[in-house]
């Protein structure tokens, strides 16, 4: 028999669509704040009903996870590679490029703008919260895969916990001390790289 209809998005496309609807609920919130924005108008901005929304996202709130998930596989990665003895900030060479550019992650402005909404709006701070949760079980594993130890080892759990902190301070230090919008974006760049750069240095002192 000969299927009809449209055929099923790929991963890499419905991953696309996620960042998409992310950026879209960001500049909503920002504009008209999270009360006053509907599944409805997320959906338009990006061409969907919000029933087809509702498939991607549980909730409006939700709908910026993209925004704060995209870097957790790629640091997880460089964690795996990291070598002994080599300074942490060269194992992130990946995630920070030698020009001070954030690669592999999310827009540092969208980013931003999104984090200093976390300061008002409990949905967003309990959706920000909820990555950096998920996202240390994901750094602990990398760690004791690098250092040989079992994966329920609490040693690479406490590391983990180290870095995801840091990590989490440094983009709310970035969030928290740029002027918002209007930013130039190469300058966001340049600001969000240095507080990661801090916190890493920091971080790899009780990371060793």
């Amino acid at each position: 028999m000969t299927r009809t209809g449209r055929p099923p998005l790929t991963q890499e496309r419905r991953a696309e669509i996620r960042l998409e609807i992310a950026r879209a609920a960001v500049d909503l919130f920002v504009r008209q704040g999270v009360t006053g924005t509907t599944g409805d108008q997320i959906g338009q901005a990006v061409g969907m009903s919000a029933r087809t929304l509702w498939r991607y996202f549980p909730s409006k709130e939700s709908c910026v996870r993209p925004l704060l998930t995209a870097g957790i596989d790629v640091i997880a990665v460089c964690l795996r590679d990291w070598l002994p003895g080599q300074p942490l900030e060269e194992a992130f060479a990946r995630v920070l490029h030698t020009e001070g550019r954030v690669v592999a992650g999310p827009e540092p402005a969208a980013v931003g703008a999104l984090v200093r909404l976390t300061r008002t709006e409990p949905g967003l701070r309990a959706v920000w919260l909820q990555a950096h949760d998920e996202a240390e079980p994901v750094f602990a594993h990398a760690l004791a895969a690098r250092s040989g130890l079992p994966a329920d080892d609490l040693r690479p759990a406490l590391r983990a916990a180290m870095l995801n902190a840091a990590l989490r301070v440094a983009v709310e230090h970035y969030a928290w001390h740029t002027p918002g919008p209007g930013q130039d974006p190469a300058t966001a760049e340049a600001e969000l790289t240095a507080s990661i750069r801090s916190a890493l240095a920091v971080a790899a002192e009780g990371l060793r």
